[in-house]
C-alpha cells in the first residue's frame, strides 16, 4: 500500500515529532498558520509568546531538559527578524534549534514586496544551514535539518516555508540518515598521548560544552578519578560532574577574580587536556594561556581548531568519552600534584567567593543557594551578577544552571526559566536577572501567567548597568549611559497575575523564596542592592 498523502507541513512536523520535539514557541502570522496547525496535529504544542526572541530562549531551555531540538516559529519579515538574536545565540552556544519561518511564494515575491525580504540571506551567517521547503523533498529536507542541527557541534538550522508549499501534497518516504558511531584515536597519536599521560605529574583538564553533547560525563569521571586529574569547566559545562567533587575547581570563563587563582595553576600544569573544550565561552584572559612548546596539550575536540584561541601539542578530533577510554587503557594510575597546588587553589577560590556576606549581590546568591533545594534549576542573564553567580552557584548535574555563555546576550534568563518550568513543572526553577535585562523581557510575565507556570524571577535592583558602569569607572571615564530610574519590579509581578515582593536583607529573601516555592503562581522577587556591590567580587 502506498503512503497516504499529507501536506508538506505535516511531513516536516511529523519528522520533528519523531526527533523528540514536543514544544514549539513563537508568534504566528498568516504565513505560518498551516505550519502551526501541522505541529499541533503531530503532537507538538505551539506556545504563543510575546516576542520571538523570548520564544527562542524558552525553546532552548526545553531542549536542555528533554534533549530534543528546540523549535522557534516566526512569520515573515519582522517576525523572522525578531528571532535573529536568539538564533545567533544558539549558533554560538551550540544549541540544536529548528528555525521555521513563513514566506511568500517565489513567484509572488517577484511582484509583491510588502514585508518581503530574503530570509535565507539573513539567517545564512548565523545558522549551520538554511533550506527552502519543497513539497517533493519535504521529508529529505526535514531529515537533513534535524541531522545537521544535532550533530557535533550542534546549532540552529533554518527552514523557510512558502505559503503554498506548506499546503501542498507531499509524501514521507521514510528515508532517514543514520548518525555516525563514536570515534576514538588510534596509532601514533594515541601512543603519544598515552606516553604523555603516563609521565604527567601535574595534569589538568578543561571541560567544555561539547562534552555535554557527546554524553561523555561518566567516562570523564572515570578518567579524572583514575588519573587524579583536577579540572575546571566552562560555564556551559558546569555540573557535568558534581561541583562538590574533590577534583573540581569550579567554572571559569569570565571572572578576572577567579582567573587570578586558576591561571597560575594552568601555567604550572605539565599536561593540559581539553575535553570537549570550546573556547568561544572564554574571555580574552584565556587566550593562549598555555605554551604547547613547553607544556603538553592534548585537545580532544568535536571539530578541528580554526579558532586560534589556543594551540595544542596534539589535536584529536573524536568522541570525548571514547577517546578517554582508549587513552586510559593500560596507563596505570599515579599520584599527581605532589605539592598540593590544586587543593590550595580550591581553598583560595572559596575565600575569594565567600558565602557569608550579609547582603549585596553575593549575599543574595548565597541565600538563594542555601534556601532553595539542591535540585533547583537556575538561569542567569548577562551582566555582573552572572559572573558572580557562575562562580558561587554549585551545580550537581549538567545544565543545572543555563545561560547565554558565548554570545552573552541580555534578556535570556526570564524566558529560559519559563522553558525549564514548562519542561519540569515539579522542580524549583529560579531566574537571576539584572534590572535592565529583566525590563527587556518583562512582558513575558504575561506568558508565564497564561501558561500557569510558577518559576521564581529574582531581580538584582541597583538601577544601573552594573558591569558596564564598573568597566567605565575602571577606565576612569565619566558616568554616561549606564544609569536608569528606579522601578517597582514587585508591582510588575502582581500586575501580570503573579506575586511580587521587594527584599533588602537575607532574612527577607529567605522568607520570600520559601513562600514562592509553595505558590501556585510565579513570583517576582526584587532584591535591592547598593551600587558598587560587585566591586572586587568578580
Amino acid at each position: 500500500m502506498s503512503p497516504s498523502p499529507m501536506r508538506a507541513a505535516d511531513v516536516l512536523a511529523r519528522r520533528l515529532y519523531d526527533a523528540g520535539c514536543r514544544h514549539a514557541f513563537g508568534m504566528p502570522g498568516g504565513e505560518v498558520l498551516t505550519l502551526v496547525d501541522a505541529l499541533e496535529q503531530a503532537g507538538i504544542t505551539f506556545h504563543l509568546v510575546k516576542h520571538e526572541n523570548a520564544g527562542g530562549f524558552m525553546a532552548e531551555a526545553v531542549h536542555h531538559r528533554d534533549g530534543a531540538p528546540a523549535i522557534l516559529v516566526a512569520t515573515l519579515g519582522p517576525g523572522a527578524l525578531n528571532g535573529v538574536n536568539v538564533v545567533a545565540n544558539a549558533h554560538q552556544d551550540r544549541v540544536p534549534m529548528l528555525v521555521l519561518t513563513g514566506c511568500v511564494d517565489a513567484a509572488e515575491a517577484q511582484s509583491y514586496t510588502h514585508q518581503v525580504l530574503d530570509h535565507q540571506a539573513v539567517f545564512q551567517p548565523i545558522t549551520k544551514a538554511t533550506f527552502r521547503l519543497d513539497a517533493q523533498a519535504a521529508d529529505l529536507i526535514a531529515d537533513k535539518a534535524v541531522r545537521i542541527a544535532t550533530e557535533l557541534r550542534g546549532g540552529p538550522v533554518h527552514i523557510d516555508v512558502p505559503i503554498s508549499v506548506a499546503d501542498a501534497p507531499a509524501i514521507d518516504r521514510g528515508l532517514r540518515s543514520k548518525p555516525a558511531a563514536p570515534t576514538a584515536p588510534h596509532g601514533t597519536a594515541l601512543d603519544t598521548a598515552r606516553g604523555w599521560l603516563a609521565r604527567a605529574e601535574r595534569p589538568l583538564a578543561v571541560i567544555g560544552v561539547d562534552a555535554l553533547y557527546d554524553n561523555s560525563a561518566e567516562e570523564i569521571r572515570r578518567f579524572v578519578e583514575r588519573h587524579q586529574v583536577p579540572f575546571v569547566t566552562t560555564y556551559k559545562a558546569k555540573g557535568i560532574l558534581p561541583e562538590d567533587h574533590p577534583l573540581c575547581l569550579g567554572g571559569a570563563g569570565l571572572s578576572p577574580l577567579a582567573d587570578k587563582h586558576l591561571l597560575p595553576l594552568v601555567r604550572q600544569a605539565d599536561l593540559i587536556l581539553g575535553l570537549g573544550y570550546d573556547p568561544i565561552e572564554m574571555r580574552p584572559g584565556w587566550q593562549n594561556i598555555w605554551d604547547p612548546e613547553t607544556q603538553k596539550v592534548i585537545d580532544i575536540t568535536a571539530v578541528s581548531n580554526t579558532h586560534y584561541m589556543h594551540q595544542a601539542s596534539l589535536e584529536i578530533v573524536a568522541d570525548t568519552g571514547a577517546t578517554l577510554a582508549a587513552l586510559s587503557k593500560d596507563v596505570p594510575p599515579a599520584l599527581t600534584w605532589p605539592d598540593g597546588a590544586p587543593e590550595a587553589t580550591r581553598a583560595a577560590l572559596r575565600t575569594a567567593f565567600p558565602q557569608d556576606d550579609h547582603w549585596g549581590p553575593a549575599g543574595v546568591i548565597a541565600e538563594a543557594r542555601a534556601t532553595l533545594p539542591a535540585n533547583t534549576l537556575a538561569t542567569a542573564d548577562s551582566g555582573a551578577h552572572r559572573i558572580l553567580l557562575s562562580q558561587m552557584w554549585d551545580c550537581m548535574e549538567p545544565r543545572g544552571l543555563i545561560q547565554s555563555s558565548a554570545l552573552c546576550t541580555m534578556g535570556c534568563a526570564v524566558p529560559m526559566a519559563m522553558g525549564l518550568k514548562l519542561a519540569e513543572p515539579e522542580r524549583p526553577v529560579i531566574s537571576f536577572s539584572g534590572d535592565a535585562g529583566f525590563l527587556m523581557t518583562a512582558g513575558e510575565l504575561a506568558t508565564a501567567a497564561e501558561m500557569e507556570i510558577a518559576p521564581i524571577f529574582l531581580v538584582f535592583v541597583d538601577a544601573s548597568l552594573a558591569l558596564i558602569e564598573l568597566k567605565q569607572r575602571q577606565r576612569q571615564m565619566t558616568n554616561r549611559g549606564v544609569d536608569f530610574g528606579q522601578h517597582d519590579f514587585a508591582a510588575m509581578g502582581r500586575a501580570f497575575g503573579g506575586n511580587g515582593v521587594t527584599v533588602t536583607s537575607r532574612a527577607e529573601l529567605k522568607a520570600a523564596l520559601t513562600e514562592a516555592m509553595a505558590a501556585p503562581r510565579f513570583t517576582v522577587i526584587a532584591a535591592v542592592i547598593e551600587r558598587g556591590g560587585y566591586d572586587g567580587r568578580i
